[in-house]
């Protein structure tokens, strides 16, 4: 088993949850509440929540606008060393995103058995067949990002 570097650990907790915060605000808006940021020498270049009902675009994940966000800051449309955080483990359109834009790595909160293409059901963004592997860190506010997602399921349904 791989030690946990406490350092490394608290600055993936601080980041995760500023993308937290972007996931309660899509609750707020009735959307599914996921978070995403991108970082790059620790400073946050983009950032999304998802906003597909708003939008009424199936492709407005977290994940998509803030990749999209971070390119258009750097003005570049590779993200080497960038980190994307997001609050729910990535979706096979945000997992493939994460490889054609060359992200270094992704750290997701709440794994996701029925969409998760980081491990969970597929693993696209570590798939040595793709011409782009990303580093993935699961866990990291894992109860936080659950129970906010359960809590939204939970009210649609009642």
């Amino acid at each position: 088993m791989r030690e946990i570097d406490l350092p490394v650990w608290q600055k993936h907790q601080r980041f995760m949850a500023r993308a937290f915060m972007l996931a309660e605000q899509a609750l707020e808006e009735g959307e599914v509440p996921v978070g995403a940021i991108v970082v790059h020498k620790d400073q946050i270049i983009g950032k999304g929540y998802n906003q597909v009902e708003r939008l009424n675009d199936p492709t407005a994940h977290a994940e998509m606008l803030a990749i999209s966000a971070a390119c258009e800051t750097l003005d570049e449309k590779y993200l080497y060393e960038c980190t994307m955080y997001v609050t729910l483990e990535p979706c096979p359109m945000c997992a493939g995103a994460s490889v054609w834009s060359k992200l270094g790595s992704i750290v997701y909160g709440a794994s996701d058995s029925k969409a998760g293409a980081c491990g969970s059901l597929f693993n696209i963004a570590s798939n040595n067949k793709l011409n782009h592997q990303v580093e993935v860190i699961q866990g990291v506010m894992e109860a936080e990002s659950e129970h906010l997602l359960k809590a939204f399921f939970k009210e649609r349904r009642d």
